[in-house]
């Protein structure tokens, strides 16, 4: 009931994400990113505490060499977690090393795709090619990392999606600061992609200035919006 794509944008550096579910709050509780580290996904009777456990274990060197090397990460998170069958997770590096583990109890039909710079995954599917689809869109597509993400998505729909309709979904990019610059959530709707891209137009020309004013308030310029952040 769920498929997501993580992944990094070569010229910035930016590292980000995109989900979608059939579940009300899929981004809150499956997607989670880190600037300069990585981005993970915990799906599949989610447990949201690997998301966070992956990128420690990143962060803090997941090999004796102090590598950020995803494919080491998933292979200690998978030999040393209870439940670890039930699991479907998802991660990529600074480096854009991606690694994937599909328990033997996922849902439904699951499928998995790695790609240059991405990564994606699913179950519950209506067919197996969704996640390569996923992939597929990311590696053509141009533009911001969250554009891409999304454009990711509406590929997943496009080539079936899951069995059922989803009703939330969410997109979120780290970069450069402790706080993702980007983290856009549509829960319980009809149409939560496009909401999500309609959402994304208005915060894409927003999203600079709200970097600034955190880092140096005195230069960042203000929409006059009552109640301003």
């Amino acid at each position: 009931m769920t498929f997501s794509i993580i992944g990094r944008c070569t010229e910035t550096g930016m590292l980000g994400g995109a989900v979608t579910s059939s579940s009300i709050c899929v981004a809150s509780r499956c997607l989670f990113t880190r600037s300069g580290i990585g981005a993970a996904l915990t799906q599949n009777i989610t447990d949201p505490e690997l998301g966070q456990r992956m990128l420690d274990l990143l962060e803090n060197g997941a090999n004796s060499n102090g590598m950020y090397r995803a494919k080491n990460v998933i292979s200690q998170v998978v030999a040393d977690t209870d439940y670890i069958d039930w699991r479907q997770l998802v991660l990529l590096d600074s480096s854009g090393n991606s690694a994937i583990h599909s328990g033997a109890k996922a849902l439904g039909k699951h499928a998995s795709a790695q790609g240059f710079q991405c990564a994606a995954a699913a179950n519950l599917l209506a067919n197996e090619q969704v996640p390569q689809a996923m992939v597929t869109a990311f590696e053509k597509s141009s533009g911001h990392l969250a554009l891409r993400l999304i454009n990711a998505l509406e590929a997943g729909i496009s080539a079936g999606g899951e069995e059922g309709p989803v009703r939330s979904a969410g997109v979120q990019v780290a970069h450069e600061v402790s706080w993702p610059v980007v983290d856009l959530r549509v829960d319980w709707d009809d149409d939560p992609i496009s909401k999500l891209r309609t959402i994304w137009d208005e915060y894409k020309p927003q999203l600079d200035a709200y970097v600034t004013r955190a880092i140096n308030p005195e230069s960042a310029p203000s929409f006059g919006v009552p109640g301003d952040l």
